[in-house]
């Protein structure tokens, strides 16, 4: 059995006894095909699913799952290792000490990006990328920066956080993560973000916040000659 239906905002999904593949295209900077479910019945969906799509859809998910399925699918070689880290819980999540707020707009946030984050996924203006929380100085400077971006109904989604040099250790990146965690929990009851694998200071930052980290990876696909 199997078969495929629409999401919404050209989201579409594919699904073969346990094994279900969701093509999300240009969601955080690329075209994704997460995937889950056992392996022997993914490995063949996968297939027909990039037949279809075509393969600037990258496989993302569970980091075995994606190791197995680029040893299964013809082209597919696995790329990277990254961790997702969520979190219900704003109970221990740590008392306001800086002015954090919502930015009516986003002036100054390409700036801030540009000098402290330029590889940041999100961007302003960028598909997805909904609305900007900064920690500011009491002039108004944006100090440190948090976007939520690709949230979806259950799951609010963090991302873009940068901290100006400068005022770098002074926790102003943990102020504003625990500020829009807290407002993505609040609205979706779940909030969740990406991390690189190695960045071991970002992930014990996060741990303090409450996340939990679930190793996850991506793959690519050569195109069919």
């Amino acid at each position: 059995m199997g078969g495929q239906g629409k999401v919404g905002r050209q989201v579409r999904a594919w699904y073969s006894g346990d094994a279900v593949a969701v093509a999300s295209p240009d969601l955080s900077k690329r075209d994704r095909l997460s995937v889950r479910g056992p392996v022997a019945e993914l490995a063949p969906l996968v297939e027909r699913v990039l037949a279809e799509v075509g393969t600037s859809f990258r496989p993302f998910g569970d980091e075995q799952v994606i190791r197995e399925l680029a040893e299964r699918v013809p082209g597919m070689s696995f790329t990277a290792t990254f961790g997702w880290m969520d979190t219900a819980d704003t109970a221990t999540l740590p008392t306001q000490t800086a002015k954090t707020v919502w930015l009516q707009g986003d002036s100054g946030v390409e700036e801030l990006l540009a000098e402290a984050s330029p590889d940041s996924y999100a961007w302003p203006g960028r598909t997805g990328v909904l609305r900007w929380a900064a920690a500011t100085s009491d002039a108004g400077e944006l100090l440190s920066i948090a976007a939520d971006a690709w949230s979806a109904p259950e799951v609010g989604f963090l991302a873009g956080v940068a901290t100006r040099p400068d005022v770098r250790g002074r926790g102003l990146s943990q102020q504003v993560c625990a500020f829009v965690t807290a407002e993505l929990v609040k609205r979706h009851g779940t909030c969740a973000l990406m991390v690189d694998a190695g960045n071991a200071a970002a992930i014990a930052v996060y741990e303090k916040l409450g996340y939990t980290y679930r190793g996850v990876a991506a793959a690519s696909v050569e195109p069919s000659s």
